[in-house]
């Protein structure tokens, strides 16, 4: 079984309190972006991947790819990237996911094959999106038979927006971002999304120093204003503080503006960018 997890975009972040849980509420519209993805494929443990020779045949093995198994091994994992993974395989969260589920349904092994093209550090989700698909994938490799509900209540148990992605379409995130409900909206624009080289984000760093504030003018009424009315309106108030140490993703907006965007904004805590075009 072969995927392709896809992005999202927010457009709007509003953080309005710190909880005494440590977190913060927030406010903001997830969008799925199609226009970059991550491959994923899982298959049981005895299986023989159809793919993995192929998607990994142009990577460099001794700097590019890396394979780990569980202890109880019963997952072996493959993560290739060519910018190189510098993360531990067992700790990504396409693990973290079937570890999930295999401690309530006690699952098969299974071989778990990442080609991670999406980039990391970007505010864009592609590691949220990777434990989404597993979950998916892995309840139709076992019949589990979870609804969407299901899924997206284990997603939100893994990261505060693991659970947009078993839906995968435009929801209004409010809580951590895991409570979600259906928000329609069409963007008949042109999206261009631009991730700077050499610029990642921890959400630890682009937290810091938030000032948490509940804006006069909520989300949902930026939103029904006219897209032209965006631009001063709907805001992401990670910017101020990310722009602040990074200037030149600051740069990077007002270019985009200068080439004709309706909107833009930088997504999640940043460091992507994207516009939107007439």
């Amino acid at each position: 079984m072969v995927t392709r997890p896809d992005v999202k975009l927010n457009l709007g972040l509003n953080v309005l309190r710190k909880r005494e849980d440590g977190y913060h509420d927030l406010e903001t519209l997830f969008i799925p972006y199609d226009g970059i993805h991550d491959t994923l494929e899982i298959i049981p443990g005895d299986g023989i991947s159809e793919t993995s020779a192929k998607l990994f045949a142009g990577y460099d093995h001794s700097a590019s790819i890396r394979q780990a198994i569980t202890e109880d091994g019963k997952v072996m994992v493959t993560i290739a990237r060519k910018e190189g993974v510098d993360w531990d395989p067992l700790k990504d969260l396409t693990v973290k996911a079937y570890q999930l589920l295999d401690k309530e349904f006690g699952l098969g092994p299974v071989k778990i094959f990442l080609e991670k093209t999406s980039p990391v550090g970007a505010g864009l989700g592609g590691g949220s999106a990777d434990a989404a698909y597993a979950l998916k994938m892995l309840d139709g490799l076992f019949s589990l038979n979870l609804d969407r509900e299901s899924l997206a209540s284990y997603a939100a148990r893994l990261g505060s927006d693991c659970a947009f992605f078993i839906y995968d379409c435009p929801m209004f995130g409010e809580g951590r971002g895991e409570i979600l409900s259906p928000y329609p909206i069409e963007l008949p624009y042109h999206v261009e999304v631009v991730v700077p080289e050499g610029i990642s984000v921890s959400t630890a760093e682009a937290y810091g120093g938030i000032v948490p504030s509940v804006p006069e003018l909520r989300l949902r009424d930026v939103l029904a204003l006219p897209v032209g009315e965006w631009k001063d309106r709907l805001v992401n108030d990670f910017e101020t503080t990310v722009f602040r140490k990074h200037p030149e993703l600051a740069a990077v907006k007002k270019s985009l503006y200068e080439s004709g965007a309706v909107y833009a904004s930088m997504s999640g805590s940043g460091s992507a960018l994207f516009a939107l075009y007439i």
